[in-house]
């Protein structure tokens, strides 16, 4: 259940908001950013985060008159369809919050005069290149989240509105099922695990990626949306660095801090072509996030780091490793 750190408003309240108590309207807090942002945004202002059953994203016209209604400065959309796999046979329903969703998000907010913020995929590029994407990157997507999460952009970019496209990799936390938990997971009631070693991007923890959001929203409220409107568009973001699916398996079983739990005493290589799967993956996607460090001055660290700190909160208080470069 998603937290929410402010009751959802029922009655009109004014858009203008002094940047330096922004309205921030959060979509999709029960996921692995959206949980993250509702604590690092909230030294920032109002934090409103409905939950599923206060706000269905799925219909458009309570979509439309929640956002008037509430008159945000910001609004974070880190809701979306992710099932890879079963996004393949339900096109219609990942079509709907991954592409008609953020539309509808991007008209509002440009109506408002209000920032949107939204967050894309490395799964928009074939893989097919050698070396981490650039923005620049020719998108070529192989399954239909990449494809709908790409429409979802376009639309986002031809509203012309102030909004700025965070598109990331790998993305994992320890609160929702990721390949992180699933691996931690297999170790403890397996002897011999395989992974792949012909998938390759760039793990990134999702506390990096609602800090690094909230350092930007905080260098927007002492600019001013004005600094930003000349700074609009899409950013890669993600931890730096890259490793095949296998290597991360391998760092995440060696950093877990309950080792002794684990059954596990063969990690094999394999082919992605060894596992049953209905969505084809690119298999180098890792991403160059340098545009948005010279840009916003905020660097994520190296995945390895991330990863690290990350197993750190399974016993423990983790740091928060988003850092000014």
């Amino acid at each position: 259940m998603a937290h929410s750190c402010c009751p959802w408003p029922t009655r009109n309240q004014s858009l203008l908001q002094a940047l330096s108590d922004m309205r921030i309207l959060v979509l999709g807090g029960s996921g692995q950013i959206g949980w993250e942002l509702q604590r690092s945004l909230a030294p920032l202002g109002e934090i409103l985060a409905p939950l599923r059953a206060e706000l269905d994203l799925l219909d458009q016209a309570a979509l439309r008159a929640a956002i008037r209604r509430v008159g945000p400065s910001v609004i974070v959309n880190a809701a979306a369809y992710t099932d890879v796999d079963r996004a393949e046979s339900e096109p219609d329903l990942a079509r709907e919050l991954n592409t008609l969703v953020p539309a509808v998000l991007a008209l509002e907010a440009r109506e408002l005069g209000a920032l949107l913020i939204h967050y894309s995929t490395d799964y928009v590029f074939d893989g097919s290149k050698a070396r981490p994407y650039l923005e620049e990157d020719a998108p070529h997507p192989l399954n239909v989240y990449g494809v709908t999460k790409l429409e979802g952009d376009e639309a986002i970019k031809g509203l012309h509105g102030l909004f700025v496209i965070l598109r990331t990799s790998w993305v994992y936390g320890l609160r929702r099922p990721c390949f992180v938990t699933r691996v931690l997971a297999l170790a403890r009631r397996n002897s011999q695990l395989r992974f792949a070693t012909d998938q390759i991007g760039s793990p990134t923890w999702c506390r990096t990626v609602a800090q690094a959001t909230t350092d930007l929203l905080a260098r927007t409220s002492e600019q001013g949306f004005e600094w930003l409107r000349g700074q609009t568009g899409l950013y890669h973001l993600a931890c730096r660095g890259w490793v095949d699916r296998y290597g991360w398996a391998r760092e995440i079983l060696n950093l877990d801090p309950d080792k002794r739990e684990q059954t596990v005493k063969e990690v094999d290589r394999a082919s992605s072509a060894d596992f049953a799967s209905s969505a084809q993956r690119p298999t180098f996607s890792a991403l160059d996030s340098s545009r948005f460090a010279q840009v916003f001055g905020i660097r994520l660290p190296e995945w390895g780091k991330a990863l690290r700190l990350a197993m750190r909160t399974r016993s423990g208080p983790g740091e928060v490793p988003s850092r000014p470069s």
